[in-house]
């Protein structure tokens, strides 16, 4: 291990490869930036550009570079325009965009920068210490451990509802389910729900539904609310600084979400968007009542904890990769593609065979993550001044972004129909005050759901693997409790304060 790292350092410390590193966080930075364009558009415009530099480290590095480069720049239109373009930066947006409306733009997207800086760098030391290891962990969990695992996803939803909206979630996660069935099925390769329209014969975009569900309505309540408009931010952007004592109450939040990230991470399939949802829940379940409040309103734990539960998932994507050539996500595919045109084969082997390339892929993320947070934080005070402009040029400048992005997500003008009408589906239900963070976490875990479901059925020829595998069955027991143990608090609570009423 030590003679490997030594072989990375040398690699990953050439002036080729720190190149590749900055350039790769810079083209990921700003084009991540821009609702629509993800970091798999991204890197698979970027695929030719690395194959031509014949070298599969610097190719591998540029592309890793993209990556989280892309993850990192993601944040800031979540921040400061509420239009996630990634889905491993919605979580961003609940208490990211709040903070923004109150004027602490500046502060948010510093939060942002550190939890991402210190995400992403602890899970590339856990990287080189644990991808041996952990590559035999991620072989245990099968199509069962990953139904259960989604379920355990849908049951945090209450941690997205606000004080007495749980059945209000509850609707909103099973609109998101049944959102997620139309198209193509897992069992069967057949349209389902489609009525008759080709263009839906793939199910709905998430970029188009996750721009109607945050960006449009923001944009007609700009509109609508002139007032809304009028609060936050000023030309000066002020308090960039976290104060100690905000120090000090992010800092378990990051450690926490860093180790919680990289092993949600770890696991094929999982990925950076169920690690931001699930980070983002258990800060706000163990956060004190007072605090809890908070969440959703300005947060700054609330945002801290999806910014680097995602950034150290990112880095825990590539353990499944390289160390079992299993792509953990639609990102970590186009990977897998560059590198076998590379003519490398990620694997048991790689480590033995391709030192140099295991090595210095893993010392580049923490070159990468230092190079994004020297080149983020003096941007602050620029990015942010985005707030000050007049509303007058701010909403068409969302609206232009909006549609933009679902189009180019998918290049079908049938996406702009469908991204005004599921936007102004999304206005009503804001103003009769239903969440819509529940919708697209059903909506985003609903085809892994249904996925993994039916290959645990096809394979034990029913429901048998729920008591039969029993990583399985402890993940539904935790599902369970996590629906639960909440329900139980409240009434707990409200029965103390009926007693303490009688009391009086």
């Amino acid at each position: 291990m030590l003679e490997g790292i030594l072989i990375g350092l040398q690699t990953a410390f050439s002036i080729q490869n720190l190149l590749m590193v900055i350039g790769g966080c810079l083209i990921g930075t700003f084009i991540g930036m821009l609702p629509g364009l993800g970091p798999m558009s991204i890197i698979a415009i970027m695929i030719p550009v690395a194959i031509s530099l014949g070298d599969p480290s610097a190719a591998l590095i540029l592309l890793a570079g993209v990556y989280y480069g892309a993850i990192f720049g993601g944040s800031t239109s979540s921040i400061l325009l509420n239009a996630p373009g990634v889905a491993g930066t919605v979580a961003t947006s609940f208490d990211g965009y709040p903070m923004a409306r109150d004027g602490k733009a500046g502060k948010a997207l510093t939060i942002a920068a550190i939890a991402s800086f210190c995400g992403g760098s602890i899970g590339a030391i856990l990287l080189m210490i644990f991808a041996p290891m952990l590559s035999s962990v991620a072989l245990l969990f099968h199509s069962a451990e990953y139904f259960a695992l989604m379920v355990v996803g849908l049951s945090a939803i209450a941690a997205f509802a606000g004080t007495g909206q749980v059945a209000k979630a509850i609707l909103m996660t099973l609109l998101g389910l049944i959102m997620a069935t139309v198209g193509e099925g897992a069992l069967f390769n057949m349209p389902r729900f489609t009525m008759g329209l080709m263009d839906l014969q793939s199910g709905f975009a998430f970029i188009t539904l996750a721009m109607a569900m945050f960006a449009l309505p923001e944009a007609l309540y700009l509109v609508m609310d002139p007032a809304r408009s009028k609060s936050g931010q000023s030309g000066d952007i002020k308090d960039l600084r976290i104060t100690r004592a905000e120090a000090k109450s992010i800092a378990p939040v990051i450690g926490r979400q860093s180790l919680q990230g990289f092993f949600i991470g770890v696991l094929p399939g999982a990925g950076a968007t169920i690690a931001s949802f699930l980070g983002y829940a258990v800060e706000r379940n163990i956060a004190p009542e007072k605090e809890k409040q908070e969440f959703g309103k300005g947060s700054i734990k609330g945002l801290a904890a999806p910014e680097t539960a995602n950034n150290a998932a990112c880095t825990g994507s590539f353990v499944p990769l390289l160390t079992l050539g299993i792509p953990g996500s639609g990102t970590t595919a186009i990977l897998l593609g560059a590198l076998i045109a590379l003519n490398v084969t990620p694997g048991p082997r790689l480590m033995v065979d391709d030192p140099q390339i295991f090595w210095a892929v893993i010392i580049s993320m923490y070159i990468g993550n230092l190079v994004l947070l020297i080149l983020n934080l003096p941007l602050i005070p620029y990015i942010a001044k985005i707030l000050a402009v007049p509303r007058n040029f701010l909403i068409p400048f969302i609206l232009f972004f909006t549609l933009m992005g679902a189009y180019i997500g998918q290049n079908n003008a049938t996406e702009l129909l469908l991204l005004v009408g599921f936007g102004i589906c999304a206005t009503i239900l804001r103003f009769a005050d239903y969440p819509l963070a529940p919708l697209l976490i059903g909506f985003i875990l609903g085809g892994m759901l249904e996925d993994n479901f039916s290959r645990s059925m096809q394979l034990y020829d029913g429901v048998s693997f729920i008591w039969e595998r029993p990583m399985t069955l402890g993940l539904l027991i935790i599902a369970a409790l996590l629906v639960i143990l909440p329900s139980y608090r409240a009434r707990r609570a409200r029965a103390r304060a009926m007693g303490v009423a009688d009391g009086d």
